[in-house]
């Protein structure tokens, strides 16, 4: 019986979780992370990571009664930059996925000569979240770190060199630096334009391939033996998609941790106008996966408790009850949930959370209720997007942590009009990354396979077509109310600027 310990690194902690190839669960263990929010940037301790990563691997190898672990492999968010010397000692703290500060560089690679074809061939646009717009910044705002940077790597990336001593990626988070998957290649003349040497950046692997094996001396700090394989996956939405079983068209999944990651499953190509969602093609597994993530999912619900609900010693359970009182668009109060600006499907990094329409009257129910329902609208965005590409979205499973309130779940379905079903397994990140792995490693010989293992369907929900109607109304108000106040974002951040920043805030439950 092979078994995986599967670590993953989310925005608000890290965590280590051992299956064996049935899919049972043998052990688990959670640490919370800091994060770091000065102005636009946001960041993250790579020390913190692998000394939290050493402990969640060592406690997680013990309750499972030392038996050996055959595979390894990590999964993290993707965009995230973090710069290594050629010891992999981090150079500076990490630039994670809704860092803004790199917006100058982000306009300085749209005009560069050689970024247009990229931009087609890729899907992507130059949006200041991405890993080469970061390192722009880097090269022009930290001269000293950029000359001794011997890689630039994601959280993954990173977490596998201190496992095995190697610079190594996937190619799925190697197409965050628009790598050419079909050609096999980094965008080589658009990278020598812009001063990014190709050698900075790691070489690629597929999903599902060993790397190597654990280092004697991460067998010491971690439990882990010598034998153990680290199979490199992917990042952390991805993973999550494979783990909630999406195994046709017309399915989607929506993961809803501190992000919300909604994608759906193609067998062919499709064209995804405006560059509003992501397409990749992950061919080991023979699909077309397309989709995105957002900024804040249950993230929304975190900052709800932290300012309504933090002296509470239930928060969830009276935040559903506060919710679940208040009556569908209680009072016409509508949340814009745009607190981190926005990624899929908006590309707004100037955008704001609003409460619309706020009245004497209203207390934390309604305003909670708002804040639940937003999770809702974010889905209608996501199909909308979908279904430009020609693409059909008629179910979805649901899964993550804002899967766990029971109202969050009927409010999706009423919103988005869909059948939804909720997984039994909310750590579908961990799942599809063991699933991934055991598949690679030929395990499994399908993932049809891996998933009858892996995935399973606690309940199904039905939407309330009378819900529904008045919800289609109600998120037409709350586009307009986006599309309205959009002019004025970009404005309030020139404010901002002339003000004067705010200091560092530490969130460790981002």
């Amino acid at each position: 019986m092979k078994t995986i310990l599967v670590l993953n690194m989310g925005m608000k902690s890290i965590r280590s979780m051992i299956f064996d190839e049935e899919g049972n669960k043998l052990a688990s263990a959670a640490i919370p992370i800091g994060t770091l929010l000065a102005g636009g940037t946001v960041t993250q301790s790579p020390e913190e990571w692998w000394e939290k990563a050493c402990r969640v691997i060592r406690e997680t190898v013990m309750d499972a009664g030392g038996i050996p672990i055959d595979y390894i492999t990590v999964t993290a968010s993707s965009s995230c930059l973090l710069c290594v010397d050629q010891n992999g000692k981090a150079l500076t703290p990490c630039m994670m996925v809704s860092d803004k500060r790199a917006v100058k560089e982000s306009r300085i690679l749209e005009q560069a000569a050689n970024f247009q074809k990229v931009k087609e061939t890729s899907g992507l646009g130059a949006e200041p979240y991405l890993m080469l717009p970061k390192a722009l910044w880097v090269r022009d705002n930290q001269k000293e770190v950029f000359e001794k940077t011997c890689r630039f790597l994601s959280p993954n990336d990173y977490l596998i060199a201190r496992l095995t001593g190697c610079f190594v990626t996937d190619y799925m988070n190697a197409h965050k630096w628009y790598y050419d998957e079909t050609l096999q290649n980094y965008p080589s003349k658009l990278l020598a334009e812009l001063g990014i040497p190709e050698e900075m950046l790691p070489e690629v692997a597929a999903p599902g391939t060993c790397v190597g094996n654990v280092l004697a001396e991460v067998c010491q700090a971690t439990g882990l033996s010598a034998q153990t394989k680290v199979i490199i996956t992917t990042y952390d939405a991805i993973c999550s998609f494979i783990g909630s079983g999406v195994a046709q068209e017309g399915e989607a999944s929506d993961v809803s941790g501190t992000v919300t990651v909604f994608r759906t499953i193609s067998g062919r190509k499709v064209k995804t106008p405006g560059n509003k969602i992501d397409q990749l093609a992950w061919k080991e597994g023979n699909m077309h996966i397309v989709g995105g993530s957002n900024n804040l999912g249950g993230g929304l619900i975190e900052w709800v408790k932290q300012c309504y609900y933090q002296n509470e010693a239930l928060p969830y359970e009276l935040m559903e009850k506060d919710a679940g009182d208040a009556c569908m668009g209680e009072g016409g109060v509508i949340f814009l949930p745009y607190l981190l600006g926005e990624r899929a499907p908006v590309w707004d990094s100037n955008a704001r959370g609003v409460f619309f329409g706020l009245e004497r009257m209203h207390t934390r129910k309604e305003m909670t209720r708002a804040v639940f329902e937003s999770t809702g609208f974010i889905d209608v965005d996501m199909i909308a997007a979908i279904e430009e590409t020609g693409l059909e979205v008629n179910s979805i499973r649901l899964s993550g942590g804002l899967a766990r309130l029971n109202l969050i779940s009927q409010l999706k379905a009423d919103i988005t009009g869909k059948e939804i079903k909720v997984l039994s397994e909310f750590e579908t990140t961990a799942t599809g990354a063991a699933m991934m792995a055991f598949y690679g490693q030929g395990v499994f010989g399908t993932l049809q396979e891996a998933a009858r293992q892996f995935v399973r369907i606690r309940m199904v929900i039905h939407p309330d077509e009378r819900n529904h109607k008045q919800y289609q109304e109600l998120y037409q108000l709350y586009k307009e109310t986006y599309n309205t106040l959009k002019p004025l974002f970009p404005k309030r951040m020139k404010l901002m600027e002339q003000l004067g920043g705010r200091g560092k805030t530490k969130i460790e439950n981002l």
